[in-house]
């Protein structure tokens, strides 16, 4: 019997929560993203400053919007986006895609 491995699905996929404009208050999108994430205030700053950013990786889809939503109240552009399958998990023999 051949070993194979298989990724399991889960009923929740991880997403990222990703910074791509912080709008004309970046004191107000660091202090949020201070909220989101418990980095200092200086921290945020560059974090909110180098974008696009991931705020939040690997969370559920509900924490991923709800982060989102309190970005945009803010003027922030935000969004979700799901984490890429990974490709190691696939069986074994499955030739991997030219990059």
């Amino acid at each position: 019997m051949a070993d194979d491995y298989f990724m399991l699905v889960c009923d929740d996929v991880p997403n990222d929560v990703v910074l791509t404009d912080p709008g004309i208050c970046l004191l107000d999108v660091a202090q949020v993203v201070r909220r989101l994430t418990g980095l200092s205030l200086w921290r945020s700053k560059d974090l909110a400053t180098q974008l696009p950013a991931v705020i939040l990786g690997g969370v559920p889809q509900g924490d991923a919007e709800s982060a989102v939503a309190a970005l945009r109240e803010i003027g922030a552009q935000a969004q979700v986006r799901e984490q890429p399958a990974l490709d190691h998990l696939q069986p074994l023999g499955t030739p991997r895609p030219s990059v």
